[in-house]
């Protein structure tokens, strides 16, 4: 069993994003977890949900629940909240496959 954390990204700020993506995959490595896709939003077909608009979308995998539970409250992530919170607005969530 493998867990998927998958990101809805709404951009804000195109120069603090590249800093933050600069940077994020370092942290994503060291908790053993690789980006599998990074993409951006071609078309909504049904929002019943009612989700506020993303443009783009990331998917990461680890190997256990506890290593992304891990990554996301490590030291080294929480260091990238600041020019994350100016580069985008983001949903990040898991899902076990």
């Amino acid at each position: 069993m493998s867990i998927k954390v998958i990101g809805l990204i709404k951009v804000q700020d195109e120069l603090a994003f590249e800093e933050y993506r600069g940077q994020v995959s370092q942290t994503i490595e060291l908790y053993d977890g690789k980006v599998l896709t990074r993409g951006i939003r071609s078309e909504t077909y049904w929002n019943q949900l009612n989700c506020e608009e993303f443009n783009g979308f990331v998917e990461i995998e680890f190997q256990s629940e506890g290593a992304a539970d891990r990554w996301a409250n490590s030291p080294e992530y929480q260091a990238l909240l600041q020019v994350r919170a100016k580069a985008m607005k983001l949903t990040l969530f898991s899902v076990v496959t």
